[in-house]
């Protein structure tokens, strides 16, 4: 039995870490996660997710300590896996994923939120990487994306977390949002972006995560090329006829 709830407005899903107090996760988890977001993957017609925790208390603690003191280091390596997986599976995710950061994200559950394609947070959520107060490191290459060194390496050193409108300062957060209207401005988001052409959204994501750790010059010529790719579909003639026509244009995913 996990905790992982997938819900379905339109074009845009909802998955929802719901495991009290602190959505802090087992591996089942991890598995449930992956499997969420790869159901999403292949649906055509999703074209968008928002992703959050249930409650108040936070957006996800990280990896269940109460499993972790019982994990034996022979399964270690094979463990790592699941959780890659999981990270790799949100982050290649084929729609848009918006994070809806609802409380602190600490360890694990602040990659969860760096390996989203846009994050919006409560402005008094928390973002740490606390894994060297118990032993551990990890998650540094995800977050290392999106803050400089400097920040990268005081959070992992001293294990304290930093507070969301610093996360803002440094990349980590995208938006904050009151939290009585996270839910709803991240939907308002995830629909705006659900409009769009479903070929386009692929696409353009898959070349944004193909080109991200190319040199410039070599990285907007691979993107050319994924604009080639969409200019042969159906919907991208589509979009230029509903401009030039002053209409909403009208999608078939193909």
């Amino acid at each position: 039995m996990t905790s992982i709830r997938i819900e379905r407005s339109g074009a845009v899903a909802r998955v929802t870490m719901d495991r009290p107090p602190v959505n802090a996760l087992t591996l089942a988890d991890y598995e449930a996660l992956t499997e969420a977001f790869e159901e999403i993957g292949g649906d055509p017609t999703i074209n968008c997710v928002v992703f959050t925790g249930a409650g108040s208390k936070a957006f996800c603690a990280g990896k269940d300590l109460h499993e972790f003191v019982s994990a034996r280091l022979e399964d270690d390596e094979a463990n790592a896996v699941i959780i890659r997986r999981t990270f790799a599976t949100i982050r290649h995710c084929p729609v848009p994923v918006i994070a809806a950061i609802n409380g602190p994200a600490l360890g694990a559950g602040c990659v969860l939120a760096a390996v989203s394609d846009i994050r919006l947070s409560v402005p008094t959520a928390t973002f740490g990487l606390p894994e060297i107060n118990i032993g551990r490191c990890g998650g540094t290459a995800h977050v290392g994306r999106l803050v400089k060194q400097g920040m990268l390496r005081r959070m992992v050193f001293t294990g304290r977390p930093i507070k969301a409108p610093m996360a803002l300062v440094t990349g980590l957060v995208d938006e904050l949002v009151d939290p009585a209207k996270l839910l709803d401005t991240a939907h308002a988001l995830a629909d705006d972006i659900a409009q769009k052409a479903p070929l386009g959204l692929r696409l353009g994501k898959e070349s944004m995560n193909a080109a991200e750790f190319l040199p410039v010059d070599e990285g907007y010529a691979l993107e050319q090329t994924y604009s080639t790719k969409l200019m042969a579909t159906e919907d991208a003639r589509e979009a230029v006829r509903a401009v030039v026509e002053k209409r909403a244009p009208v999608f078939r995913g193909r």
